[in-house]
């Protein structure tokens, strides 16, 4: 087995997605003559024109927000506006600026202490891609035939099956292997040996070009060990320090044994922290991912959380990139049922558990789901402050800002110490060195006093200070006690 490493400025960043086509547009950036209004509903086709400058131009925004890192949905050259139909992978889409502009966002960033993280999409390619459009062009003399998986090579392709698209149909009868039956996703053979130094090439040639990692879309549809351990091996060969991490929405230990990823999507502790601090205001009827959501007590949800985080070694949960919203969920604030009180306790709760935070794009402004299937957490960002929900983005900027100011909610233990009082309470305490805080997080809507059992981790008599007011607490007969939580909030306390 590897010797298990993970990269260690992880542990201390907080990430923001971007989708590139709705967060921000820059006038320095030429564009295609038809696109669709900023503020029109997010479409399957047609474009809003945001580009990379665009993130460049509002890197103050980040920063102020607290934000360190950037991950970046697809920007490689496609015929969608999501990208992940990958055309060329060796070219930056020119409607986001090309090569100069995301070297110039690489620049400015790293000059400003942010690291770049971007979308790879290695499972599947377009119709566009070169080689599949050779194939297109000459059939079975093609000198990539071997490249894609062709099922009858008696038949042909059948690329585009008019018939099946005008009837509505989810499975086309394409003649070659594509990623949900969709003709325009055709997917690569990457028994191939071609097709594997081909991917590997543009994993390690990117990092050579100065990105600090690599967010993979969907790898295990590529179920092959040694693929993913050759792309490790040429990814870290290129920068030690790159980040690795998969989408993948379960438990995934196998993974992160230290010779594939670094870490995945945290999706298991996402539906976790929406079931529970969802509460009666949780949006049931949506799915996020094809998994239903239900409402959990306190009790349940300690125990979700304790399974995650004892799934991985401490190595890799320190650096699993925790989201609560992403492109592939409705927007975070609907499923809350538009509850901003529990959106600001999911906030809390991810600012103050081992791994890297990860806000999406306009969540902290109060953004909504639009009326699109599918494409309900892709609306343009608005950047008129008259449409923002300050209090919301003021919330998670003071978070962000205690995590960053203590190491303890960034590299330290983590314990349950409580989960009870009428079965909406949850309390957890981190510990770094000399540093221990006990959060705690009253999900009730009536007041909690405290009386937290310590569980003989803090001594009788211990004062500990409020982090995020000014009050006190103190350790009597064995509890925190202290003045009451209302409800809906919570708190972090510090040992004096």
């Amino acid at each position: 087995m590897s010797e298990l490493v993970t990269p260690d400025w992880v542990r201390d960043a907080v990430f923001y997605q971007i989708y590139p086509d709705t967060f921000a547009r820059s006038d320095r950036v030429r564009k295609p003559a038809h696109l669709l209004s900023w503020d029109s509903p997010p479409r399957h086709h047609g474009y809003k024109g945001g580009d990379l400058l665009g993130i460049v131009e509002h890197l103050d925004y980040l920063l102020d927000l607290g934000i360190n890192t950037l991950y970046l949905c697809p920007i490689f050259q496609s015929a969608s506006n999501h990208r992940y139909h990958t055309y060329d992978y060796y070219r930056v889409d020119p409607m986001l600026g090309g090569e100069d502009a995301f070297r110039e966002l690489l620049d400015t960033a790293h000059e400003r202490g942010v690291r770049v993280v971007i979308d790879g999409v290695f499972n599947h390619a377009s119709r566009g891609f070169f080689q599949f459009h050779d194939i297109l062009e000459n059939g079975l003399q093609s000198a990539y035939v071997d490249w894609f998986r062709i099922l009858d090579r008696d038949k042909p392709l059948n690329p585009y099956d008019p018939q099946a698209r005008a009837a509505g149909k989810s499975k086309w009868d394409t003649n070659y292997d594509c990623w949900w039956g969709l003709p325009a996703l055709p997917e690569f053979n990457t028994d191939n040996p071609e097709v594997r130094d081909f991917l590997w090439d543009v994993a390690a040639h990117w990092v050579e070009f100065g990105i600090d990692g690599w967010r993979l879309d969907v790898p295990e549809n590529i179920d092959d060990e040694a693929f993913w351990q050759t792309f490790r091996e040429r990814v870290k060969d290129a920068d030690p320090d790159a980040y690795l991490v998969g989408e993948i929405w379960d438990l995934a230990p196998e993974w992160l044994k230290g010779d594939r990823f670094d870490a995945v999507m945290n999706y298991v502790l996402n539906r976790a922290a929406l079931c529970f601090f969802g509460g009666r205001s949780l949006d049931t009827e949506v799915t996020p991912g094809g998994y239903t959501l239900e409402r959990i007590d306190a009790h349940t949800f300690a125990d979700r959380v304790d399974e995650v985080f004892s799934a991985y070694a401490p190595e890799v949960t320190q650096v699993q990139l925790n989201l609560l919203g992403s492109h592939d969920t409705p927007r975070l604030l609907s499923i809350l049922g538009d509850d901003r009180e529990s959106l600001k306790l999911c906030w809390l709760f991810l600012a103050t558990v081992p791994g890297a935070p990860c806000i999406y794009y306009g969540d902290e402004v109060g953004m909504t789901s639009a009326p699109v299937t599918g494409y309900e957490g892709r609306a343009a960002m608005s950047w008129d402050e008259a449409d923002w929900d300050t209090d919301l983005r003021d919330a998670l900027k003071r978070y962000i800002a205690m995590r960053a100011a203590h190491p303890a909610l960034r590299r330290g233990s983590f314990r349950t110490l409580y989960a009870g009082n009428e079965e909406s309470v949850y309390a957890y305490l981190r510990r770094h060195d000399e540093e221990t805080i006990v959060v705690i997080l009253n999900n009730g809507y009536d007041a909690y006093e405290p009386h937290l059992p310590v569980e003989g981790e803090l001594e009788e008599g211990t004062t500990l200070e409020d982090l995020l007011g000014d009050a006190r607490f103190h350790v009597r007969d064995g509890q925190i006690v202290g003045p009451p939580l209302s409800a809906h909030s919570g708190t972090a306390l510090r040992i004096t």
